[in-house]
């Protein structure tokens, strides 16, 4: 996830793209650049770090031309640095970036062999080339960014400056999101609605395979064919702080509806669906390594040792490997025992997070091979571990862990089927399936999360509940220990986790009436322990809330409640499982009036032990 901004008109251009990447740094913070005209010709400034350091460089400068592009980086190809930095310039085009070219190492290898020299490790900076190609050619500017965008697989937006035309800027889109802001002689593009709300309240949506050609006379936007379409402008009307939160009332709940996007980022170019593997650049587990592991530590702390559990499950099962799980605080104080043949897999939301970091470093001394999960580009794991893995779940706001979760659950998923198919344990066709099934999983969650408002009505039926039991058995058990500590976090309701089958091992003695019980209860090949287990909590006249199969009605009548589930793999219904227990969490706090972004006595990175 990247932040991008354009603009065309009569107003300081440079104030207008630096004002505007304010608004947008939460969408990315390892770099940020600006380019604009001046005098004829268009004027690059970038820098590597958060945006004071770009404002630093640029400082006083005054440029002349009437438009410009802007762009705030969350590194996805290439380490964040000045060279790999957006805009990128080749020949006399500029361009800014959000998304993910896929095919751009065989567009790179055909671009050098037509003597095309490259500054940077970007995907971003082909689609310059492309277009500075093609002009070369003889095409107008117009008809070469067609060109280019018709030989480019993958993920877009885009804002495209040609120093033959200095009063135009060219967007582009698909599956990544882009906004033309309607001034007086004033237009404007972005990733997002905050950073134009100071200019101008008519925006127009772009949509998939749509171009746009913006200049000061007005807006011109063409459909996927080529041809001028009219789109109607929509006026938003939101005040500062929910134009921030993108509408929502809270990160947490914005956070909660970016998954399915944040899930087809994580996945996007790491899908071989024809071979039915995984693509996991960067990373050297081949079976000559694989073969000599003998076992494989996941190392993780609050939610991120939820995600590692469900990981046991996948990598056991798919690639029949032992894996022990250990939370980071505790791993090097119990004396650990590693080696050549250990694999330490260390999961974090931050890349900071010191008791996992220090689990890291203690695994390093003893030889263990090492890999980390973790958000942020260039952290200390990501840094100090020998391989790494970058969950793209973009910037998270809200203290509460919730897309980031998501992401690691994708990745762990992902890292099992990489190895399973590098071990042979994994047939072609098996692996096809999976993919299959792990491609749905976007549109599915966008489904589940349309139930949003009847787990509204479920928050409110318990709201003055004081305990909630969260039960689930095998590869949902992480679900519900994830559940139970995200009504904690951020709604102070205590709640507790357990295996289901450990239920009549004492926290049996809890249920009542008052007393509401989350079950997991999806079918799988312990749904029938699962019924028995409900119908216990039954007996002793507890309130049930089951969360199921979208073809199970017959559990309706054994329950108080009910959330039905799109059916998938067994292993990845944890990913569909979150999303209604975040709501049931995120409602109840929020109809208590607690501080939902913000909880009490809590910290996004816990970087002290």
């Amino acid at each position: 996830m990247c932040g991008i901004v354009g603009y065309v008109g009569s107003r300081k251009t440079a104030e207008v793209l630096m004002g505007g990447l304010k608004r947008l740094e939460y969408r990315g913070y390892d770099s940020a650049g600006i380019a604009v005209f001046n005098k004829g010709k268009i004027e690059i400034r970038r820098r590597v770090g958060k945006l004071a350091s770009l404002e630093e460089l640029v400082g006083n400068e005054t440029f002349d031309g009437m438009a410009g592009i802007g762009h705030t980086r969350w590194a996805t190809h290439g380490r964040p640095s000045d060279e790999n930095a957006h805009p990128h310039k080749a020949g006399k085009v500029a361009v800014i970036h959000n998304g993910i070219i896929e095919n751009h190492l065989p567009l790179k290898e055909a671009l050098r062999k037509k003597g095309r020299i490259f500054s940077s490790e970007t995907d971003t900076e082909i689609i310059s080339h492309l277009i500075d190609g093609f002009i070369g050619e003889g095409s107008s500017f117009f008809e070469a960014v067609k060109k280019a965008l018709s030989q480019i697989e993958g993920s877009y937006a885009l804002g495209i400056l040609f120093e033959g035309d200095e009063k135009c800027l060219i967007a582009a889109r698909k599956e990544s999101p882009l906004v033309i802001g309607l001034g007086e002689g004033d237009y404007f593009i972005a990733s997002d609605i905050p950073p134009l709300l100071p200019y101008t309240r008519d925006f127009i949506f772009m949509e998939d395979g749509e171009v746009a050609q913006l200049s000061p006379e007005g807006v011109r936007v063409f459909d996927v064919r080529g041809n001028q379409i009219s789109k109607k402008p929509r006026r938003i009307d939101w005040n500062p702080l929910m134009a921030e939160k993108g509408g929502f009332k809270h990160f947490m709940l914005k956070e909660i509806f970016e998954q399915p996007r944040a899930v087809i980022d994580t996945i996007r170019g790491r899908l071989s669906e024809e071979n039915g593997d995984a693509l996991l650049e960067g990373v050297s587990l081949d079976s000559s390594v694989l073969k000599k592991i003998r076992r494989i530590c996941l190392i993780a702390c609050g939610t991120s040792y939820h995600a590692a559990l469900v990981g046991k499950f996948l990598i056991e099962g798919l690639c029949r490997i032992p894996v022990e799980t250990d939370i980071g605080s505790e791993f090097r104080y119990r004396n650990p025992i590693l080696g050549e043949d250990t694999l330490l897999v260390t999961i974090s939301q931050s890349g900071e997070t010191a008791d996992t970091l220090a689990a890291l470093r203690e695994g390093k001394r003893q030889g263990a091979k090492s890999l980390t999960i973790c958000n942020v580009v260039e952290s200390s794991l990501a840094r100090e571990s020998d391989h790494v893995i970058y969950t793209h779940a973009g910037p998270e706001i809200g203290v509460a862990s919730t897309k980031t979760f998501v992401t690691q659950l994708v990745i762990l998923f992902l890292l099992a089927l990489r190895m399973g198919r590098e071990l042979g344990i994994i047939s072609q066709q098996d692996g096809r399936g999976l993919i299959g099934e792990l491609v749905r999983i976007p549109h599915l969650m966008e489904e589940m999360l349309q139930s949003s408002k009847q787990v509204l009505e479920i928050s409110r039926k318990y709201l003055n509940a004081r305990d909630f039991l969260y039960l689930g058995r095998g590869v949902n058990y992480p679900i519900a220990l994830e559940g139970a500590l995200k009504l904690k976090e951020i709604s102070y309701i205590h709640a507790e986790g357990y295996a289901a089958g450990e239920m009549k091992h004492g926290p049996i003695a809890l249920i009542d009436r008052e007393m509401p019980v989350v079950v997991l209860a999806t079918r799988n090949d312990v749904y029938e322990k699962v019924l028995s287990n409900i119908e216990q909590v039954k007996a002793r006249e507890g309130r049930v809330i089951a969360l199921v199969s979208q073809s199970d009605r017959e559990i309706i009548q054994k329950v108080d409640d009910v959330l039905f589930i799109p059916e998938t793999h067994a292993f990845l219904t944890p990913i569909l499982l979150t999303l209604p227990l975040q709501l049931l969490a995120y409602h109840m706090a929020d109809l208590k009036g607690t501080d939902v972004d913000q909880p009490r006595n809590l910290a996004k990175s816990v970087t002290v032990e």
